[in-house]
């Protein structure tokens, strides 16, 4: 599937996946349209490289943005992982972290409300993107402390979270 030529600027809004498509093409983020309700595109974070996947929901108006970091929960840590994911969605204000049943995947997801258009702004997108890509970036050291450094789930946040704050 291929974008319409059009240029977006702050002052016109498109179709949720057009401007999210555009987006990543603006950024270098490779990309591919799946179809007119959903785009998937990569992105490098910080600590690792994400896919971005934007779904639209025309019928609701919903754009539903995932960011998986390509973390997988093992069965045995499970439970740690299930308590690290209730300390960390209680620091987010927008968004939430969950593991999805179908392949045990550690993933970022958000769901916008759009206007009664069904419009997305650039700024819209990019602030979408931005904050799924910087909360995969805050919380992903936790996560590596809980399944691969076998650290407890509460001294895991703690220690990311330090040692987010020293980073500047």
């Amino acid at each position: 599937m291929r974008l319409r030529e059009q240029q977006y600027t702050a002052d016109n809004d498109a179709a949720p996946i057009e401007m999210l498509t555009a987006l990543f093409e603006a950024r270098g983020w490779p990309c591919e349209m799946i179809s007119d309700e959903e785009v998937s595109g990569e992105v490098q974070g910080s600590w690792a490289k994400y896919q971005l996947r934007a779904i639209w929901r025309g019928e609701d108006n919903v754009l539903q943005l995932l960011c998986l970091p390509d973390i997988r929960v093992a069965k045995e840590k499970r439970g740690d992982a299930y308590e690290l994911l209730s300390l960390v969605n209680e620091q987010m204000w927008l968004g939430h972290f969950d593991i999805w049943s179908n392949g045990d995947m550690l993933l970022y997801r958000h769901g916008a409300l759009l206007g009664d258009e069904g419009l997305l702004s650039i700024a819209q997108a990019q602030a979408l993107a931005e904050t799924a890509i910087e909360e995969c970036d805050r919380f992903y050291p936790a996560f590596q402390f809980v399944l691969w450094g076998d650290k407890d789930p509460r001294a895991a946040l703690e220690s990311a979270m330090v040692d987010a704050a020293g980073e500047a």
